[in-house]
């Protein structure tokens, strides 16, 4: 039985006690609901049940996983506009429809990959096959193709003269296989302000391309095994993301271990790289789309106060997730909940008695996994000023757990306030946050927002351990979704928003340091 909030319920309680005292006594009139109480009664549309079934539908095969510019995905945007449409809210998007078209070029993944070592033995080789998804997962912008070869270690797989560092220097990788590593070796919290200058060689798409225009035939990216299509494409080149059964067995033998070479790459900035004698295979079968198209979703709540109207409190999070790589990457937690917290809220303030006198915009991104593409089209075409964006409120798995997070928190301490009030009074969750922390290479939505200057928040839930991982795997069901969690933080966002859009005067910007 799903818990009963006291302080919600109370509200509500006491208009119906009056109403059914007024039918009991019809000379008397039933006492007028107070605002506070509208909006108490239009939270009653937000319902765990509902939004779990949300969930469902978006992570069902009919989707197939969401990858933007299939046309699964384009299904998928029209369910979440019907949902819109029926409501009320009204099309935020280009030329009166409730989309915003971006160019996406997109990669299928299909059964067939193989990733195997060649182990030499006194007669010839052994071959070792390596499992699917518990150690390794296909390139998701992969080539179509097979390549064997020898397999080079070169560290991060950077190039920078400007910064006396080469992974590549002396070595001829011309038709082989490249072991990397994600990311630099510098730390966004490294002292003396060390990371900015690294940050270019951070992109998954620089490394890869570094490496092909370097003659590398493959890849084996020692980030995961997870499925990962934000990357580049180029034309025969075959990778896979590995994990660290496949890289300790090719630095068998060779007299180095994977932990201490990048210890010493990490501590001394300089280049560990070295051909380890190792022949891979590694083959996958992929379909490349360069003519993809995307889209964001975007919904609005016209404000009714004719200043305060032009203000916009931005609300959303990602609908996309990563297709099918052999098997449904269902995405639930991520990002599916998010979709179903915003419709949740969407229903809610669309159908209450009362509106907010700001606008409010919900914007559904497509492209996150593919490079966080949907949310830079919008910041660089805006529909809605990014100046007049009072805030964005996104969305990163607010189904995972009990507890509530924010990413921003104490960046913004004045929005954080409304968010507080609204949980003391109505939801009661254990709420937290720390610093907007967007150093490094765009992970998630908000942090375009953040970089144009616009106060953003990235709010998830925590508090249960999945009994295996999750992130970007096959394993991200609905089975381990908190519905009850996402019903509070979807009342809790209505509340504070609301709360919000009736304020005479707010601005949540924070002087740059």
């Amino acid at each position: 039985m799903p818990r009963i909030k006291n302080l919600l319920v109370l509200p509500i309680l006491a208009s119906i006690l009056a109403a059914s005292a007024a039918a009991q006594y019809p000379g008397a009139a039933a006492a007028p609901l107070t605002d506070e109480q509208k909006l108490l009664e239009a939270t009653r549309l937000i319902r765990s049940e509902t939004l779990f079934e949300y969930v469902k539908e978006l992570t069902s095969e009919t989707y197939g996983g969401r990858l933007t510019g299939t046309a699964e995905y384009d299904a998928c945007a029209d369910w979440v506009i019907s949902l819109m449409k029926k409501w009320g809210v009204a099309p935020g998007g280009d030329d009166g429809t409730y989309l915003q078209k971006f160019p996406n070029p997109y990669t299928l993944v299909f059964p067939g990959g193989t990733c195997v070592l060649h182990l030499p033995v006194k007669d010839g080789t052994v071959k070792k096959f390596y499992k699917f998804e518990e150690e390794f997962i296909p390139g998701g912008t992969s080539a179509s193709g097979e390549v064997t070869a020898e397999v080079v270690f070169v560290g991060y797989g950077i190039t920078a003269p400007e910064l006396g560092y080469d992974d590549y220097a002396g070595l001829d990788v011309k038709g082989k296989i490249v072991l990397m590593d994600p990311e630099v070796p510098v730390r966004p919290g490294d002292p003396a302000g060390a990371f900015p200058k690294w940050r270019p060689y951070s992109f998954h798409q620089y490394k890869l391309e570094n490496a092909f225009d370097h003659g590398a035939k493959g890849m084996i990216y020692n980030y995961g095994p997870i499925g990962n299509p934000n990357n580049s494409y180029r034309e025969g080149f075959i990778y896979h993301h590995v994990g660290a059964a496949v890289v300790a067995d090719v630095f068998a033998g060779t007299g180095r271990t994977y932990a201490e070479t990048i210890a010493r790459i990490r501590k001394e900035l300089k280049p560990r790289s070295f051909a380890t004698g190792k022949t891979m295979t590694i083959k996958n079968v992929t379909e490349h789309h360069p003519e993809g198209v995307g889209y964001n979703v975007i919904g609005v709540i016209p404000g009714t106060d004719p200043k305060l109207r032009e203000e916009v409190i931005l609300i959303g999070g990602h609908l996309d997730h990563l297709g099918r790589m052999w098997e449904l990457m269902p995405g639930a937690d991520d990002n599916a909940t998010a979709v179903a917290v915003g419709l949740g809220v969407a229903e809610a303030m669309a159908k209450s008695a009362i509106k907010p006198k700001r606008t409010v915009v919900f914007n559904f991104f497509g492209s996150e996994e593919q490079g966080v593409a949907g949310s830079k089209y919008y910041v660089e075409h805006p529909l809605f000023p990014l100046d007049k964006t009072l805030v964005f409120i996104n969305m990163e798995g607010p189904g995972g757990g009990d507890k509530i997070s924010a990413s921003g928190a104490k960046t913004y301490a004045d929005f954080w306030a409304f968010i507080e009030r609204a949980n003391q009074k109505y939801v009661h969750r254990i709420i937290g946050g720390g610093e907007a922390a967007y150093p490094a290479r765009p992970r998630q939505d908000s942090a375009w927002f953040f970089w144009a200057g616009v106060p953003s928040l990235t709010f998830g839930a925590y508090g249960k351990n999945a009994p295996y991982p999750t992130y970007h795997n096959t394993k991200d069901r609905i089975e381990l979704i908190d519905s009850e969690t996402m019903e509070d933080m979807a009342r809790l966002f209505f509340m504070a928003i609301m709360d919000i859009a009736d304020e005479e005067a707010v601005n949540f910007r924070v002087a740059e340091k």
